[in-house]
């Protein structure tokens, strides 16, 4: 273990803190127009810090929507490559009044730094930046070759970082990818992800009548197309939470044995989960499943939110013309996002009630992906991970999606290290989320050490 790097880090840590606070405060929120000039602040502020730390070739790299920032530093023939990714660009800060401080003013609470995007993906994304600075700062260079892709779409689907990579396979020739966008299983417990869901995201649109109608003089004759978008949404999962398209559970493949058993073994505890991580009177899901699989193994399928009609105060009485919902699914090894799209859009088109017509956009759709735990710098992170935190690794999947994750697989061949710092109770896109500020300075040392060993 570098006790250099220990070191440095412990000589640095308010000026490090202060960094990230800095970044922290531009409101870079990718979803809403009015915030790209700060999306763009936030890209030169990465930029910025690359050129700091030592890296080269560093470019604010233009897109359609918003920035990609590159970097690399190649000195070390004949050693690995690394890929390092994470995006600097963080959810909308609603409901604001829910919010303790001011979201993008970022305090310390009992150890833990708030703000929007402290955890997601500002202060993860960010060790890796501060890990190269600390390896040139006690060596004066790297053990091997890194290079940086950071974007600001990943909130939005990362279509152009899709598009990127799968137009510049040369330039991010890499062996692995390195991604900290996850979290510890609990808190202590050092954990690589090796399974990740996909997702089929899209928007249903309900048409009833050609516009909006008045309901005493209408109703009981003409489609109401929110209750027509209610009622069609209410076919495709039963109470138990089963997903009834027809066909969806087809090419689901179970966990292995060896998987769920290790699974078993976790510190999970299903009513902590409820109590601290739900909140709700109850969990659900499907029955014959334990938690762990169904948010991990098994396809999902849930309403984001509904539009239509009228939601002002008073009274207003109309049948509405139309309603949208947003709705995606989470897919697992080895559904097909295509084949699933395919069987929702017939499912949705067969099962619309009279007088409603349906049309399905698709706003995103990416596969899911599982990583080999024996792969040489995956076993390199494991025990590095092991050594910092004085805890056996474990391996866990995450019911979440990283689009970019099969974009490495799919365009470089590589397949992608999930080396995540953050907690479950980080509250990612919701109010007062947080990282805990003792896991920032542990993931630039486990980052650095990750480096130093794979580069042997």
């Amino acid at each position: 273990m570098s006790t250099a790097i220990d070191a440095y880090v412990r000589q640095n840590e308010q000026r490090l803190l202060e960094e990230i606070k800095d970044l922290l405060r531009i409101p870079s929120i990718s979803t809403a127009p009015e915030h790209k000039a700060d999306v763009r602040r936030a890209a030169e502020f990465v930029a910025d810090k690359m050129r700091a730390a030592g890296l080269e070739n560093v470019e604010v790299i233009p897109t359609a929507g918003h920035p990609l920032v590159y970097a690399d530093w190649l000195h070390q023939p004949g050693k690995p490559t690394v890929l390092c990714y994470g995006h600097y660009d963080v959810q909308p800060a609603d409901p604001l009044e829910l919010w303790r401080n001011p979201p993008f003013e970022p305090v310390l609470e009992n150890g833990n730094l708030v703000a929007r995007g402290a955890a997601d993906d500002k202060g993860q994304m960010y060790t890796h930046i501060k890990a190269v600075e600390a390896l040139h700062a006690v060596h004066g260079k790297l053990p091997l070759n890194v290079k940086f892709l950071i974007e600001g779409e990943e909130e939005v689907g990362g279509e152009s970082i899709a598009d990127y990579v799968a137009e510049n396979p040369a330039r991010l020739k890499a062996d692995v990818a390195l991604v900290s966008d996850t979290e510890l299983f609990a808190e202590g417990l050092p954990t690589l992800c090796i399974g990740l869901r996909g997702l089929v995201y899209t928007e249903v649109i309900a048409r009833g009548p050609a516009k909006d109608l008045h309901s005493g003089i209408y109703g009981g004759a003409a489609p109401n197309a929110v209750f027509g978008l209610i009622e069609l949404l209410s076919k495709c999962k039963d109470a138990n939470g089963r997903i009834q398209i027809p066909g969806i559970y087809d090419d689901v493949r179970p966990p292995a044995k060896e998987e769920l058993d290790s699974w078993a073994r976790l510190p999970f505890d299903e009513a902590e989960f409820l109590r601290d991580e739900v909140g709700a009177s109850r969990l659900t899901g499907e029955p014959g499943y334990t938690v762990l699989e169904r948010v991990w193994a098994r396809p999902t399928l849930e309403v984001h939110g509904i539009a239509g009609g009228f939601t002002g105060a008073g009274a207003k009485t109309v049948i509405p013309a139309t309603a949208t919902a947003k709705l995606s699914l989470r897919l697992v090894p080895d559904q097909n996002p295509d084949r699933i799209l395919d069987a929702l859009r017939k499912f949705l088109e067969a099962n619309a009630p009279a007088g409603i017509s349906i049309e399905l956009r698709v706003l995103s759709a990416g596969p899911p992906l599982t990583v080999n735990p024996h792969h040489p710098a995956i076993e390199v992170a494991a025990r590095v991970f092991q050594e910092t935190l004085g805890k056996k690794t474990v391996f866990i999947r995450s019911g979440g999606s990283i689009p970019v994750v099969g974009d490495f697989a799919t365009h470089l061949g590589i397949p992608s290290i999930l080396m995540g710092f953050g907690l479950p109770d980080d509250g990612l896109h919701s109010p007062n989320e947080k990282f805990r500020l003792e896991n920032y300075y542990t993931g630039i040392r486990t980052v650095a050490r990750f480096f130093e060993e794979y580069g042997r």
